[in-house]
């Protein structure tokens, strides 16, 4: 490998770890060897270095064994005159940069800065939350890989076009360090670019040591997805191989690379990530750690993407659509603020819905778009503008249960496109279009271009035909929203008169198998998937569009135990999917053989044996909960596939099904939620009290505001006298 990297990266990797030992060094005799030290809301201490070292740091004095090992694996400076094998001692320089990066910003989080990572638009550390949260992308393919830009472009109208290309491929842009003084991310920011999670652009920080956050990310990763836990040598080997081949992530070096970026760039490195950079630094092209080759330089900026994808084997599509705004997934969180706003639909501000109705083929024409009623360029700046959108498609295995998944998916394929923010379906749609995208040229037809499009891409196998109307004048959907209605109506009694009984099928998802190998998920009509999106009629859509995908039907088969929910054919189906890992699942049971958990649930259901009850904490509450541990904590546990009798998995739709783990005794067992919970699902909870016979059942449930202690807990439920405190034992 080149002489000249290799020199560069052992060099600012040892200017890392000396700044790390300087920094460390003030904190101790500053705020002493004992005082604590921790990054928020995570169950994985310095995720780092708790993956390679299985260190369970949370005192300073436990920073200082993860430096001593970060100070070992330093090479020396090679001489001028001296040639050798670089490509280890250069890997293992990146190492102890990694170890050294997350030792200086642990520090920031600590000694009671007064300004941490996480201020203005910066996010700094990811939460365990979050890592979640974009998991389920990474899992379903909306997010096929990230990208760490490193530096700044030398325009900020380069720096828009080159994250707005990763935006349209649907790419997570980490954005770190800083070229002559300026990262990437205050570009954006004094463009007025929306920045965060939800728009996949995540600026972490000006300094190079804030690169380890996508490197701690990918890290947790593995861990959290792939179910490996730290201990030493063997499971970080594994958690780097398991990022070579599963997590599809590159590195952007835009500007001048210095010591301190070959060093932090030969750490990625490690990891199966390759570098691209648009300045004339040496090259590393054969392959070995990386896929393809490692570095690869100079590369035009206008090309830098596109050869990143190439050499970490991406294979990506672009949604290439004949309208004049950008348009993927990461613009789908975008939001658009009322000073931002052109034209405001639905909602409080007018009457609009949306429907889709199958017709016969004859009565179709494919690709008809027709707008009836007031261009969106009529509509006064700010306005409010009456809306039906009415999509007739066609098609010879299109069926009436597929209406809804497919009108359903309105609101993703309007949102991906810049400048759009959809909420809501049917009649309680509302809708936002901002001035830069009817500036930009965009109009109502531009709607059904999208929606055509996109049925006939995302559902070949059922949707031969569409043809797309849009109405604009209210007395037009004054008269046309009333069948609309009907409709609505008529699927809503048709799905809940819908059981697990009544069908011979139900279907597997098997999405998360990518970052969680044992896990399958078995949806039902009366349990939907643990991470909430997808109910059984999606399953059933899925599998129709391709019989060779991630969800397949499962014949039920002989029933084994209709108490717990075992079926013959369930059972066999998910000891072979599984890896022959799972020999048995229980649907309805979360104390004996309960349904595996990937990283991707929605909730955590657990055993609290103080109470003879359950508590379930959904993903977002970062506070304590009664069984002693906090949701990160709970995840760590449950998921990776693993099967754990008394926690298990859910999505949150799941507490008001009649199934709700029914061999215990259901809803009843219910003795703790949290307060977002419980009032998010109020309406249906208080319904479901009423069907099983105790309808004051839902006031006697406890939240964090009444406690998050297991012994006051079991004071308060006898004071109230829960119905989970006279049932038979759980355990």
């Amino acid at each position: 490998m080149s002489k000249i990297i290799a020199t560069k990266a052992i060099r600012g990797a040892h200017k890392i770890v000396a700044r790390a030992k300087e920094d460390l060094t003030k904190a101790i005799d500053e705020s002493g060897i004992d005082s604590p030290v921790a990054f928020p809301d995570t169950n994985y201490y310095l995720p780092f270095a708790y993956a390679m070292l299985g260190i369970k740091a949370q005192k300073a004095k436990d920073l200082l064994e993860i430096l001593k090992y970060a100070e070992s694996l330093l090479p020396p400076i090679p001489t001028e005159n001296i040639w050798l094998p670089y490509l280890g001692p250069t890997l293992d320089a990146g190492m102890a940069t990694l170890f050294a990066e997350e030792i200086i910003e642990v520090l920031k989080y600590s000694f009671g800065n007064a300004v941490t990572p996480t201020h203005d638009y910066w996010v700094g550390f990811t939460t365990d939350a979050i890592l979640r949260e974009q998991g389920i992308k990474l899992v379903d393919g909306r997010m096929p890989g990230f990208a760490a830009i490193v530096g700044a472009a030398p325009t900020n109208a380069e720096a828009v076009r080159m994250v707005r290309e990763l935006q349209e491929r649907h790419i997570l842009v980490f954005m770190s360090a800083a070229s002559d003084g300026k990262c990437i991310a205050q570009q954006l920011n004094e463009e007025g670019v929306q920045m965060g999670w939800e728009t996949f652009l995540v600026p972490h920080g000006d300094d190079i040591a804030s690169t380890v956050y996508a490197l701690n990310f990918a890290a947790r990763a593995a861990m959290t997805f792939g179910g490996i836990t730290p201990k030493g040598i063997k499971e970080a080997r594994e958690i780097l191989l398991y990022n070579k081949n599963r997590v599809h992530a590159f590195v952007l070096a835009l500007g001048d690379v210095d010591d301190e970026k070959h060093a932090t760039a030969a750490g990625a490195i490690s990891f199966g990530f390759p570098v691209v950079a648009d300045t004339d630094i040496d090259q590393i092209l054969p392959t070995g750690v990386c896929r393809y080759e490692h570095v690869v330089s100079p590369v035009a900026r206008e090309k830098m993407v596109d050869k990143a994808i190439e050499i970490r084997g991406l294979k990506l599509s672009i949604d290439k659509l004949d309208i004049p705004v950008p348009y993927g997934p990461a613009f789908e969180g975008e939001r658009v603020r009322r000073p931002q706003t052109a034209c405001e639909i639905g909602g409080k501000f007018s009457k609009a819905f949306e429907f889709l109705r199958i017709k016969k083929a004859g009565d179709v024409e494919n690709g008809k778009i027709q707008v009836i009623g007031p261009e969106l360029d009529t509509v006064p700046e700010g306005g409010a503008t009456p809306y039906a959108m009415i999509v007739d498609v066609a098609g010879r295995k299109m069926q009436p249960d597929f209406e809804s998944v497919l009108e359903r998916r309105f609101h993703n394929f309007l949102s991906e496109a810049m400048g759009i923010m959809h909420t809501g379906q049917r009649d309680m749609v509302w809708i936002r279009v901002s001035k830069e995208a009817r500036k930009a040229g965009l109009l109502f037809k531009h709607f059904g271009v999208i929606v055509h499009a996109k049925l006939l891409k995302e559902f070949p196998s059922i949707v031969d035909k569409a043809q797309v109307t849009i109405y604009t004048k209210l007395e037009d959907v004054a008269m046309l929203v009333p069948e609309a209605q009907a409709a609505y109506q008529e699927r809503d009694e048709r799905l809940a008169g819908m059981t697990d009984e009544s069908v011979d099928v139900f279907y597997s998802c098997k999405l998360c198998q990518s970052y969680a190998p044992t896990h399958v998920c078995v949806i039902s009509p009366e349990k939907l998937g643990l991470c909430g999106a997808y109910n059984w009629l999606d399953g059933k859509a899925a599998s129709e569009i391709n019989p060779l995908g991630g969800n397949e039907p499962i014949l039920k088969g002989q029933c084994l135990d209709p108490v717990k929910g075992e079926w013959q054919g369930v059972t066999e189906y998910i000891y072979q999917k599984s890896n022959k890992t799972i020999s048995k699942v229980s649907m309805y049971s979360i104390m004996d053989s309960p349904s595996t958990s990937c990283g991707c649930f929605e909730c955590i259901l657990a055993v609290i044996p103080e109470t003879n009850g359950l508590m379930i904490v959904n993903r977002g509450y970062s506070g304590m909960t009664p069984c002693g541990m906090k949701f990160a904590v709970l995840a760590g546990s449950v998921g990776g596939g693993n099967q754990t009798p008394g926690f298990m998995g859910v999505g949150r739709l799941y507490l008001t099904s009649k199934k709700f783990v029914s061999a215990e005794d259901g809803l009843k067992r219910l003795v703790w939620m949290t307060k977002e919970l419980k009032e998010a699902l109020s309406d249906k909870l208080k319904k479901r009290c009423i069907e099983i016979g105790a309808p004051d059942l839902f006031d006697k449930i406890a939240d964090e505001t009444i406690t998050t202690d297991a012994q006051e807990l079991a004071a308060y439920l006898k004071k109230v006298k829960h119905p989970a405190l006279d049932m038979p034992p759980l355990m």
